[in-house]
This record gives C-alpha cells, structure tokens and sequence, in this order.
C-alpha cells in the first residue's frame, strides 16, 4: 500500500516496491490518490525505479563541486578543469536543482556566453559538464536523467589560429630574451622552437628524461595522457647543454613556475614589440618548419605527439604551384 500523508497543508505520497521508492508531493489529495494508484499499477508491472527525490535536494552546483574537490585533485588537468568549474559555478545555472536543469537552460547559457568568450571555450565547459553528468549518474548513484548537455547544439569551433613568426620577430625575441631578469625565459623560448613541446611539457621535463646518446628526450605527462620520446635537433641539445648537465637528475630542465613562465612571456612580447603572439604560436611555427625541412606527417607526429594524422594537415602550407612543379618534373 501507498503511505499518503499531510505536511504543511501539502500530501506526500510513497511507494515502496523490493526495497526501493518513489514519492511525490500534490496540493490535492485527489492527485495524490490518482498518482499513487497509478504508479502502484505500474510497479506492478514493471517494477519502481529509483528514488528521484535526492533531485529536489541536489543542484547542478552540487554535483560540479563534488567532482572538483574529489575528482579534479587527481586528473592531469586538475587546474584547468578546477577553474572552469569555478567560474561556472558563478552562473545562474549552476543554482538549478537537478530536477529542473533542462537542455533548454544550457542552450539560454549557451547564446549569453557566446556574447563573451569564443566558440572553443564553450565547448569545453560543456564537455566538463557532460563528464561530470555521467560521472555522476554511473559512478555516484544519482539517478538522473539523460545527459541535457547531449541535446544541444554546440556552437561552431573557431578556426584554429595559423599564427607563425613574422620577419625578424624571431630575433627581436632572442634579444629581448636576453635583455630579461629570468636566465631561463631564453632556453624556454628557444627549446619551444626547436622541439615543437608545448609549455607545460617543457615545465615538466626533467634532466633524467634526457638521453645524451640516443639524442632523444622522452616526455613522460603529456596533453593527450600518452608519454612520448621526441629526437632532438643539434639545436636542442647546444641549448639543453648550456644550461648543464651537473644537476641533479630529479631537478627540471626549467625549474622555473608556471606562473613565472606565463608573465614573463607576456612582458617579453611586450619588451620586443610584437603583438598577437601566444606561446602555443611557437609550436605551430616549430611544427611548420619541421615539414619545411621535408620531414613526413609520421616522422613530425612522433615529434609533436598528435594522435591525428588529419590534424597535421593544417600545418603542411601545401601551395597548388609547389605540387603543379612536382608533377611537371615527373616525366
């Protein structure tokens, strides 16, 4: 039988079928009858589902919170994922009980965020926020609903930036470089260069992952959660040896923070004049001239670590009038 009984001029319904539960609240007793009948009949038949009361009690704060102070401490991406919760926590949707959060409330979000921030970064909160919705209802025994993020549209991704170094930017950097308090801003940006790793795996690598015989640097925490063995160029190696060798093993090659790394990229762009270049753009210009010296797309995948041919493709440059020359000289 049904337990049916009167709270604060409100009736709560309860059916328990094998242990499990489903209730309600009506203003009418009438509904609540209707309703309790009802789903007695159903369970009956199929059996009662889950208690979906615990999503009136919980928001969708809830659930981002719990997942950054438990899950995020662990990931690889602790950081960046750490600060988009935090700033969607600031939004009027991250307030929602679950029980209301409706695809249609991430698509209002959606149309108000993309007044403020790039396609990309909409994608990637959303993606977060997807994971944690799984997490959530597979790992942590909430019984939710399906995944409301799945039922939007996800705005079109910019393109991505094809910034490469324009004449004489490059020595302006060395020179401004040079010109800087920090003795590791140099070695930072020339080993970007020469080796195509990005920020964070250069702040990361450390003197026993290099391997002065095989002429290789292995890169043990990457982006894509694979570790990688990269060769180095004779470029690389004269700069990994004017920093030398008689530290310890376990110490970085750049033991600088990243914070440090960050601001003093920003000041040296500013100190030598040029706009509009981000660290990342030393990467792609690395990438591009490893093509230019006639490198293959795998020779330059091992390098750069790109899991997708396909996403090398961008970097080639392939012009009609270089191939048309190519096909002409094959008699």
């Amino acid at each position: 039988m049904a337990t049916i009984r009167q709270r604060q001029g409100k009736w709560q319904v309860q059916v328990r079928r094998s242990g499990l539960a489903s209730s309600r609240t009506f203003n009418l007793k009438a509904d609540a009858l209707r309703w309790a009948n009802r789903t007695e009949a159903e369970a009956d038949r199929h059996g009662i589902g889950p208690d979906r009361s615990i999503l009136r009690k919980l928001s969708l704060g809830d659930l981002l919170r719990r997942f950054r102070d438990e899950v995020c401490p662990h990931r690889r991406g602790r950081s960046v994922e750490t600060f988009t919760i935090n700033g969607f926590l600031r939004s009027d949707l991250a307030s929602k009980l679950l029980a209301d959060v409706t695809p249609e409330g991430f698509a209002a979000y959606r149309d108000i965020r993309l007044k403020l921030v790039r396609a990309g970064t909409i994608n990637r909160e959303f993606g977060l926020i997807q994971r944690i919705w799984e997490v959530a209802k597979t790992e942590w025994g909430i019984p939710l609903a399906d995944n409301p993020v799945k039922a939007v549209r996800k705005p079109k991704a910019d393109r991505p930036r094809e910034r490469r170094l324009r004449a004489g930017e490059w020595d302006r950097l060395l020179e401004a470089s040079r010109e800087s308090r920090n003795p590791f801003l140099l070695p930072l940006v020339q080993l970007a260069l020469a080796t195509g790793m990005r920020r964070g795996e250069l702040m990361n690598a450390r003197w026993d992952d290099m391997n002065w015989t095989t002429s290789t640097l292995h890169i043990p925490q990457t982006k894509t959660g694979e570790p990688r063995t990269i060769p180095l160029s004779g470029q690389a190696k004269r700069v990994l040896a004017g920093l030398g060798m008689a530290w310890s093993d376990k110490a970085r090659i750049i033991p600088i923070s990243a914070e440090a790394a960050k601001l003093g990229w920003q000041r040296l762009t500013k100190r030598a004049g040029i706009e509009d270049l981000h660290f990342h753009d030393l990467r792609h210009e690395a990438v591009s001239r490893f093509f230019e010296l006639g490198l293959t797309i795998p020779e330059v995948a091992l390098i750069s670590g790109h899991k997708d041919p396909r996403m090398l493709f961008r970097y080639t440059h392939l012009k009609a009038e270089d191939v048309a020359r190519k096909l002409v000289a094959d008699k």
